[in-house]
């Protein structure tokens, strides 16, 4: 049997023998990690201070890798001077370097001199630098003078050639060009909602071939002026157009235009040409039954307009008005013939007898101051003197009912005018007035009859109604008088009226009015 061991063994100096010994230390694992960056480098199993020792001149001991020696240079620049392996600059021990030190050891530096900057127990005052600097004066006067540099050698340092120096200004150029285009284009783009359009625009002119109303108008506007009947010192007159008919100067217009004139020697008459000229006309001759008027002007080299024939025009012939509407001078509109042989009365206004004359009705606008204008067909030719309109409204504007007197009709009286001065017109002699509404015949009755006048003459009584003058249809009175007045003084006009139910026709020589 073998003998087994004390498990508890007596340790020495204890006579009890009851003591247990120290236990084995618990040793947690070491985590590989931070072993290797907390651990001790290789080869070193002691303290580090063990890793350099003197007299070694600074050899690592095996197996360990110090830094490497200070280099020559840097020892050089922070080791003591020479001779000055004495001098001690930190504090002595036990005193604040205020006093010498008691056991004999060497001052400290700024107890040897006077810097304060040095003594840590200097006081703080107010008083200039500690090392008197030299005035900004005095360093000038000291440092010599040497040439100025130009331009070129202190930004190139004379490295750079003349020729070099233009092509870097050209680019230089070039580049500021490129900036303020690139700059100008931003500015001018703007915003979402401005910039620059782009219109598309046409080629070709406009087209104006012979015949057209832009050719036209062209040629008959010199040929219209516009005239303006006003007395001197009055705040207002009249304005209406006129037609050049002959280039001695005679100017064919609507009597009511002028009538201010006719009937007061003051009031003087200006016609006012396509080009602006300005020039005064004077009254040649005037007829207020017919509404024509003559007026002469003093210009040379005249454009008269051609004159057409109205007999030729047809129902839906294009026509042109031409005229100063509302005072707007050379104004130009386009239209048609509506209709022929339109008896249309007139005026009337101021107790005036109303006036009478077969018209040209056409829509082409035409409104206050086209009065005398011309009215011209499609090749440009005068074949009507533009004289009235019909309105719905107070101010008369157009509605495209206009009227003008034929030319064949106005140019006759116009002939009259300039050779004469005034114009006579064939009469028949009666008085009458439209049929009735229902009347079982319709044309003009006769209310009187003037004694010894051509009618009585002829047979006609009071009474009667006249359907027929001349061949022409007579529906009321107006129609009666245009077809009286179309014929000449003294000629022989078949008569066709109505007596008691029976038709009959009758021969009238017509008298002078």
């Amino acid at each position: 049997m073998t003998e087994q061991p004390n498990a508890n063994p007596q340790q020495p100096g204890d006579p009890a023998g009851d003591r247990l010994a120290p236990r084995p230390l618990a040793r947690p694992a070491v985590d590989p990690a931070q072993a290797a960056t907390f651990g001790r480098p290789r080869g070193v199993d002691g303290a580090f201070d063990k890793l350099y020792q003197p007299g070694t001149n600074g050899q690592a001991t095996p197996g360990v890798n110090l830094a490497p020696p200070t280099p020559e240079s840097l020892a050089e620049a922070f080791r003591r001077p020479p001779g000055a392996e004495g001098v001690v600059l930190e504090r002595p021990h036990g005193t604040n370097g205020s006093e010498p030190s008691a056991n004999g050891a060497e001052d400290p530096l700024w107890t040897t001199t006077s810097d304060p900057w040095r003594d840590p127990s200097s006081g703080a005052v107010l008083a200039g630098p500690a090392v008197q600097q030299e005035s900004e004066a005095e360093k000038d006067a000291k440092r010599p003078q040497g040439a100025l540099l130009s331009l070129p050698e202190v930004l190139f340092g004379r490295r750079v050639q003349t020729k070099a120096l233009a092509i870097l200004a050209g680019v230089a150029l070039v580049i500021g060009a490129a900036g303020g285009l690139i700059g100008w284009w931003f500015a001018d783009t703007g915003t979402e909602l401005t910039g620059q359009a782009s219109i598309s625009e046409a080629d070709a002119a406009k087209e104006r071939p012979a015949g057209s109303i832009a050719d036209i108008a062209h040629r008959v506007a010199p040929a219209v002026v516009s005239l303006e009947v006003f007395k001197p010192g009055a705040d207002a007159g009249q304005q209406g157009s006129g037609v050049v008919i002959d280039n001695q100067g005679y100017v064919l217009t609507n009597e009511h235009v002028i009538s201010a004139a006719t009937a007061d020697s003051a009031t003087k008459v200006t016609a006012v040409f396509f080009d602006g000229k300005r020039v005064e006309a004077k009254i040649v001759g005037a007829d207020a039954k017919t509404d024509l008027a003559v007026v002469k002007v003093d210009v040379k080299n005249l454009t008269a307009l051609q004159v057409g024939k109205s007999s030729d025009l047809a129902v839906g012939d294009s026509v042109i008005a031409v005229g100063s509407p509302l005072a707007l001078q050379n104004s130009v509109t386009a239209g048609i013939v509506s209709a022929l042989n339109r008896p249309v009365t007139a005026g009337g206004d101021g107790g005036s007898a109303p006036v009478i004359y077969e018209a040209i009705q056409t829509d082409a606008a035409i409104n206050h101051g086209n009065s005398g204008g011309a009215l011209v067909d499609a090749t440009g030719a005068l074949v009507g003197i533009n004289s009235a309109i019909r309105s719905s409204s107070a101010e008369g504007g157009s509605i495209g009912i206009g009227f003008a007197i034929p030319s064949d009709y106005a140019v006759k009286i116009a002939k009259t005018l300039i050779k004469d001065g005034k114009v006579v017109h064939p009469d028949i002699g009666i008085n009458a007035s439209s049929t009735v509404a229902g009347s079982s015949t319709m044309g003009a009755q006769v209310r009187n009859v003037a004694p010894g006048g051509p009618a009585a003459s002829a047979g006609i009584k009071e009474g009667d109604v006249i359907t027929e003058v001349g061949g022409r249809l007579v529906r009321d009175s107006a129609e009666l008088l245009v077809a009286v007045r179309a014929r000449e003084v003294g000629e022989m006009v078949p008569v066709r009226l109505v007596r008691d139910g029976s038709s009959l026709v009758v021969d009238v020589k017509l008298a002078s009015d």
